[in-house]
């Protein structure tokens, strides 16, 4: 116990090194790959080392590594920090549960089905309902072609893949999906990347197109991935649209919302989602727009019988006390699995619905700020819209690339850059709920007074 206490007294410590480091180096130093080995001792030694050159090497990996949580990080899916999420996760770490049977889990499981239960109520999922905690956006988008393919032929399972299935995706989705399509037999080449508007939204009438000639060519169309937060434009596929060729053609309707589909807590925004009740299956990212710390995942199956069919399977050795309910490793693709239910919960027990709901809201008035900025001022061009918390611009001119890529190695502000149709721009992502607005309107300051004092940039 002592020295539990001991170690934790450590951990104090270097976390109030940590934030005392944030708030006067909010970005990190970057350090060359090529030079990491030489500038850090990340060397694994035969022997132990002292006390203080432990803590000293801490320091200085903590003091090196990107920071995700400060005001100048605007650069990937996620920022920013929810306190009790936090607490959440401590504790999950300290109790080291492993989710898969109510024998080891408990209360824990039951902090789990809650959520679930919860979330099918907020997409319009009815009482045959479920899901489970993956391991982030890309594992809820297997799991849930797994279920498309078994559905569409449950043989499958004994026999392997024989048919020519087919499955659809807006060329704007994520990546996961032709690396899913090869997991899961279907194949990469029998994925279909489906046109997209002006906006990024998938293009309901080329998507029926394609089915149809994929059924006059032979195929078994079987899916369809709807985006709900592209990760580029951060653009919503018009779900009711897309549920009508579904259901016309029989096909699995997903929809990735790893990126924005919190919506479902706004009463302001989850119109961005009409027709969501419609799906076969729902994921959303907790670690993103709702700030828990990585990761948080969850996958929402308007039928739970979905979830058993693919990925059940009996172990005595394991499973041997309760039902079924409460063993959540006959619905979940891993075995062992650590407890990532907690860390929402706390924030979710905390704050309320209403409070989750704020966070959400709070991140597209964020968005509203910046595009009011870019469209108030001459020297920048938008390429994004409304009702996103991705604002894609470029200002003067300047290359996207080269720009982010100075503004973050001499340590100004860490944000990406990204590309739609023939344009490269730069993408500020305001889902760090944390910031306020003059957070955001201080990122263009600074990037603008990098800029004037650096003209090269300009040639």
């Amino acid at each position: 116990m002592s020295l539990i206490k001991a170690d934790l007294d450590l951990f104090n410590e270097l976390v109030e090194g940590l934030l005392n480091e944030e708030s006067d180096q909010p970005v990190a130093e970057r350090i060359a790959a090529t030079e990491l080995y030489n500038k850090l001792d990340l060397d694994l030694n035969e022997e132990p080392i002292l006390d203080d050159e432990f803590k000293s090497t801490m320091k200085e990996v903590l003091a090196a590594t990107p920071k995700t949580a400060t005001k100048l990080f605007f650069n990937q899916l996620f920022g920013g920090r929810q306190g009790k999420a936090i607490v959440g996760d401590l504790l999950a770490v300290m109790l080291n549960n492993s989710m898969y049977t109510y024998k080891v889990a408990g209360p824990q499981v039951g902090i789990e089905q809650e959520i679930i239960r919860k979330s099918c109520d907020l997409v319009g999922y009815g009482e045959g309902s479920n899901g489970t905690f993956p391991t982030g956006g890309s594992m809820s988008n297997y799991m849930a072609l797994i279920m498309a393919r078994d559905r569409h032929d449950l043989s499958v399972r004994s026999n392997g893949v024989s048919k020519r299935m087919t499955v659809y995706t807006s060329k704007e989705s994520h990546y996961s999906n032709a690396k899913n399509a090869s997991f899961s037999g279907v194949g990469r080449d029998n994925v279909r990347y489906i046109d997209s508007d002006e906006f990024g939204r998938l293009i309901p009438a080329r998507l029926e197109e394609q089915i149809k000639q994929d059924i006059i060519d032979g195929f078994d169309p079987i899916y369809v991935n709807c985006t709900a937060g592209t990760t580029v434009l951060g653009a919503f596929d018009p779900v009711n649209h897309i549920a009508d060729i579904c259901e016309k053609y029989d096909l699995w309707l997903h929809i990735d919302g790893a990126y924005c589909g919190s919506v479902i807590f706004s009463d302001r925004y989850r119109h961005l989602l009409k027709g969501m009740e419609r799906s076969d299956s729902f994921s959303y990212n907790a670690h993103k727009m709702l700030g828990t710390p990585m990761t948080c995942s969850i996958l929402l199956v308007k039928d739970k019988k979905d979830l058993h069919n693919s990925f059940s399977n009996d172990a005595d050795y394991l499973y041997q006390t309760d039902g079924d309910d409460f063993n959540l490793g006959k619905t979940s693709f891993q075995c062992g699995r650590r407890n990532d239910a907690l860390k929402f919960w706390t924030l979710w027990k905390s704050v309320g619905t209403k409070g989750i709901k704020k966070i959400v809201d709070h991140q597209f008035a964020l968005a509203d700020v910046a595009l009011r900025y870019v469209r108030n001022n001459p020297d920048y061009t938008l390429y994004s819209f409304d009702d996103s918390i991705s604002i894609c611009f470029n200002y003067k001119g300047i290359d996207a690339n080269k720009l982010c890529t100075a503004l973050y190695e001499r340590k100004i502000t860490v944000v990406g850059f990204g590309a739609f149709g023939k344009d490269e721009f730069i993408r500020l992502v305001t889902i760090n709920a944390n910031n306020s607005p003059d957070d955001i309107l201080n990122f263009f300051r600074v990037m603008e007074d990098f800029v004037d004092a650096n003209p090269e940039l300009l040639n």
